[in-house]
């Protein structure tokens, strides 16, 4: 007996249209049961590394296969159309064996043939241009001898001679003693938003709207300062009292002609008397990238109004840049803080972790699992909750904060060194502008490669 003739399938009992229903509904519940599972695991201490990327993956097929049974029962005998997300593939090399795994919408972004195989970490340059293979070899090194994160663009020309602009962001994968055994990565195809963004626009704010004063153009200097900037919790509310923050932020340029990032930093206080802090890195160059981040802010400033955790939040931040028109990516890191009870709750997404400074100690938070925004369709962003005592120190920052680190390259899950290291001066500090000054005159203002933006929270007591 054939598997689709055995009685006891249930979809023998049901006509097909009532088939197609059963089957998205046990398709939704099974995701439902990855989601609660991968939770649990995650609450058990484990689920990070390349198990936390199975997650993940797993995840995005079942919403591939969810859309797809919905749009059959949409339209019959019609073909699903590809969706959004097939634009990003993963990757999997191991460095033990040399092997290498691709998912398939990565053989479709490099235009090779599935039975060709996929391409080896030393055979991945050669698909590059010249220019583009240096900042491919800094990353990977990075990840691979240092054990950061790595999230890099270049270009990559396929068989047929034709170009498409990719970006990688991907991880370590640590054995039990820290070595590095492998690297996984999601690959994104970004050649269309590319082509747009270097398009020329009208005179004015990109997309030909007026400036976000309303006023006339915006030249480029102008706009470079709207990225960064610091929303301070208003007087005579949560300033000053014993528990709240003390805030302090800076945004260090990078050399005189670099293109404008897509970095900022921000604080929010809530109706409730709890603060939200977060910095965060967009994709790409240029003023662009500067009002993506304006925009993502703002998403940011207005889901947190609703009552949303961090967590939540960076899932529904996620959602809207995965179904933007444009493809991008987002390294961020979000935090509530409620000063009755001192406590901190926080979540990132592809984002170092806060440092946190005691008694003269500093250490980097434990990061709570969190893809980049807009890497996987569905993520669940976790949180986690610190105790803060009267006289902490915290620091938030982006990428590029050190200006002898290259562009690109992501400080890994233990922090940096250097920055751990003023943590004696920093618990000394008696305000936060002034641990501050400690972080800017250790990363230096000038002749920087990169930009990056600080914010120092310090507990009042």
């Amino acid at each position: 007996m054939l598997p689709s003739q055995n009685p006891e399938h249930p979809a023998n009992h049901v006509s097909a249209g009532h088939a197609l229903d059963d089957l998205i509904a046990r398709t939704r519940r099974l995701r439902d049961d990855l989601d609660a599972a991968r939770h649990r695991e995650s609450a058990d201490g484990a689920g990070h590394g390349i198990r936390h990327a199975a997650w993940a993956l797993a995840a995005h097929r079942l919403d591939d296969v969810g859309e797809q049974l919905d749009q059959l029962r949409a339209a019959p005998g019609a073909v699903p159309r590809a969706r959004a997300g097939g634009r990003i593939g993963s990757a999997e090399w191991n460095l033990l064996t040399d092997g290498a795994v691709w998912s398939e919408e990565l053989f479709s972004i490099f235009g090779r043939a599935v039975q060709d195989g996929p391409l080896t970490l030393d055979e991945l340059p050669s698909f590059l241009p010249a220019e583009d293979q240096p900042a491919l070899t800094a990353a990977v090194t990075g990840c691979l001898v240092d054990g950061r994160p790595m999230d890099c663009e270049f270009r990559i020309v396929r068989q047929d001679g034709s170009q498409r602009t990719v970006q990688m962001a991907g991880e370590p994968v640590l054995d039990d003693r820290g070595g590095t055994v492998a690297m996984w990565a999601m690959i994104r195809d970004v050649s269309e938003a590319r082509a747009a963004a270097a398009a020329p626009e009208p005179a004015g704010w990109p997309g030909g709207g007026p400036g976000p004063a309303g006023g006339g153009p915006v030249a480029g200097p102008a706009v470079s300062a709207l990225a960064p900037w610091l929303g301070s919790p208003e007087p005579g509310r949560a300033e000053g009292l014993p528990g709240s923050l003390e805030l302090a932020a800076h945004y260090l340029p990078a050399r005189p002609g670099g293109a404008v990032s897509g970095k900022w930093y921000d604080a929010l206080e809530l109706p409730d008397g709890s603060c939200v802090v977060s910095v965060g890195d967009l994709s790409g160059r240029g003023p662009a990238a500067a009002a993506g981040a304006a925009t993502a802010l703002g998403a940011v400033r207005g889901i947190a109004m609703t009552g949303s955790g961090p967590g939540a939040l960076l899932g529904h931040l996620n959602e809207l840049l995965d179904r933007g028109a444009h493809p991008v990516l987002a390294a961020v890191l979000c935090c509530r803080y409620d000063p009755a009870g001192r406590l901190l709750r926080w979540g990132q997404a592809g984002h170092p972790a806060p440092l946190l400074c005691r008694d003269g100690r500093g250490w980097a938070l434990p990061r709570p699992a969190g893809p980049l925004l807009g890497a996987v369709s569905g993520a669940a962003y976790e949180e986690r909750a610190d105790r803060l005592e009267p006289g902490d120190v915290l620091v938030l920052h982006t990428d590029g904060l050190f200006s002898d680190i290259p562009p690109g390259a992501r400080t890994g899950h233990a922090g940096d060194g250097r920055l751990i290291g003023l943590a004696p001066r920093l618990t000394a500090a008696s305000s936060a502008l002034e641990a501050l000054g400690v972080v800017v005159d250790a990363c230096g203002e000038t002749d920087r490669e990169d930009d990056a933006c600080v914010l120092v929270a310090r507990v009042r007591g």
